[in-house]
Order: C-alpha cells, then structure tokens, then sequence
C-alpha cells in the first residue's frame, strides 16, 4: 500500500477520536515502516511521522496533544477540537 499524508493524518484522527487504541496506533507505525512504501515526494516527512508514531508507546516518547498537533502540522493538517455536551455524544453513539 502506498503511505500519503492523508493516509497517515487519517490514522492519526482516528486515535484522537478514540477510534483506535495507542497500542493500535503504534502496530500500524511500525508495520507500516516495514512493509510498506512512501509517497515518493513526501517521504522524508512520511518516515520521521510514521517513526515518532512508531515509539509513541515508549515512556519516554509518549504522545502528547501537543505531539499530536506537531505531527499532523507537518503533514499539512491542523486538528480543531469540538466539544459536545455529554449526553449529545453518547446519544449520537447509540449510549
């Protein structure tokens, strides 16, 4: 599978949304690195993200909001937050 920006800033989303776990979040870095392929113009980018992403689970790594935001900027993306009364959330989740 050819690895984008996009591709990585989705995976990304979906672990801040709670979608996946950080544990899954770092089985895909890492499995990305190794058998996949970059997009060959961004691939500098794409290696440094994928492989910061790739240790996020290691105590002193870790993965901030902040390192979030800094990953996802140097992807071309900015992350908005959006709050939602509690019982809106859980009602639009079927809770």
């Amino acid at each position: 599978m050819l690895i984008t920006k996009q591709v990585v800033a989705e995976k990304l989303a979906a672990y801040l949304r709670h979608q996946i776990s950080l544990g899954q979040l770092v089985d895909w870095a890492e499995n990305t690195l190794m058998e996949n392929e970059f997009d060959e113009c961004d691939s500098p980018i794409l290696s440094s993200v994928v492989a910061r992403l790739g240790v996020a689970d290691v105590r002193a790594f870790g993965l901030a909001w902040e390192d979030c935001g800094e990953l996802l900027r140097q992807l071309g993306y900015l992350a908005r937050i959006e709050l939602v009364a509690a019982g809106s959330a859980m009602a639009s989740r079927g809770e």
